[in-house]
């Protein structure tokens, strides 16, 4: 019954190599363009099904689908909440737009965004959508930022993570007590576990402290204390990874990644300036590793994180009585020979790079010497005392 029907296919030819090759004949009036061969084929497919039986319309709806986008029409009803993760493409997004029924089908998110210009400014985070929206109002409704849950904290470089979880807890109200018992693993947070290798023989000690990048985060609205911290770690190893500081540090500074981090987070708690930070790392690695005589920090940033490790005020260097610099019962203590246990906070990119790409230089001693924080180095104790002296006149110490 349908051998009659013209659907605009000349006779197999025989091609360059003895292929078979069909072309299309142009109809006389007709445009040849898409929308006809698309109807034409849904027609073949309508009659060819139709012949077959009833049932066979099930097979059509299938078909169709072929050439027809699935797709809601509208802007949706009711409310649903989305995450979008970071590093998200388009593919992933539609993905996670299906799971909760806001759009129909992945290619109607995706087309929709593909056309239109702006949707490569769509975002990672919350979204407050609707239900059954067409993929055109999806993509509007993610690029209008009033539906963007924003739920957003900074954590500013060289906090502790004793700090950080008050920060977290703060924002979030979830205790500290779940941030501080989720802390208790640090792998299962995501840390690799030969990040806690060291090579200067030291006893390895397990912590989450260094691990914690400072950054802005968005706070999923049913996010757990596990959850953040993970994210926070993710980031971390994203960084890390992004500047190959593993890689380099064991290169170039002859040293664990665990001990780089270490130093890095020394260099952030006692530089003034950014500008100082590779200096300051410098100092940290000579004295540990390289001709100060007892081969020890004697930084007393590091007496500071004792303190607040077991609950006690911080204090200043001048505050500092002469048992708690050198408290033998204080693992951190600055005068013990060899890197301290753990990193003392949590440092940022710039601090991570200082102590990777160090500044060649003999350094053993700084001090501040300005109101901007900058210090000057010296390589022998008698020129740091010349520096400390302009310290005191310029009024810095």
């Amino acid at each position: 019954m349908i051998d009659d029907l013209d659907l605009g296919f000349d006779e197999p030819e025989r091609g360059e190599k003895g292929r078979h090759r069909r072309s299309f004949r142009k109809r006389k009036g007709g445009s040849g363009g898409g929308r006809g061969k698309t109807f034409l084929a849904l027609l073949m497919a309508l009659v060819l099904l139709g012949t077959i039986g009833g049932g066979a319309f099930y097979g059509f709806d299938r078909i169709q689908n072929y050439f027809v986008t699935p797709d809601y029409d509208g802007a949706g009803a009711g409310e649903v909440t989305v995450e979008i993760k970071n590093g998200a493409l388009l593919a992933d997004m539609a993905d996670a737009l299906v799971a909760a029924d806001v759009v129909k089908s992945r290619k109607a998110f995706v087309e929709a965004a593909e056309a239109n210009s702006r949707s490569k400014n769509i975002q990672p985070g919350t979204y407050k959508l609707r239900k059954q929206m067409s993929g055109e109002s999806a993509v509007t409704a993610m690029l209008d930022l009033k539906n963007k849950i924003v739920n957003g904290l900074t954590i500013p470089e060289g906090r502790t993570a004793k700090n950080i979880y008050k920060l977290l807890s703060e924002k979030t109200k979830i205790p500290v007590k779940e941030f501080e018992a989720a802390a208790k693993d640090p792998e299962a947070l995501g840390v690799p576990d030969w990040w806690f290798t060291r090579d200067d023989g030291k006893k390895v000690v397990k912590s989450v402290e260094g691990f914690l990048f400072p950054d802005t985060y968005e706070i999923p609205p049913k996010a757990t204390a596990e959850s953040i911290l993970k994210l926070m770690v993710d980031n971390f190893l994203s960084v890390t990874g992004e500047m190959k500081f593993a890689d380099r540090v064991q290169k170039e500074r002859k040293v664990s990644p665990y001990e780089a981090l270490i130093v890095a987070s020394l260099a952030q708690a006692e530089a003034g300036n950014k500008d100082d930070l590779g200096k300051v790392a410098r100092v940290a690695y000579n004295r540990v590793y390289g001709e100060f005589p007892c081969n020890c920090l004697e930084m007393d940033v590091t007496v500071n994180y004792y303190l607040e490790s077991v609950g006690r005020a911080t204090k200043s260097s001048k505050q500092m009585t002469a048992a708690e610099l050198d408290d033998p019962k204080n693992p951190y203590n600055r005068k013990l020979r060899g890197m301290i246990p753990t990193p003392i906070n949590n440092p940022g990119k710039e601090a991570l790079e200082g102590a990777m790409d160090t500044p060649v230089g003999k350094w053993l001693y700084f001090v501040a010497i300005d109101k901007e924080g900058h210090s000057a180095f010296a390589e022998t104790y008698p020129e740091h005392q010349r520096n400390e002296a302009k310290a005191r006149e310029a009024g810095i110490i």
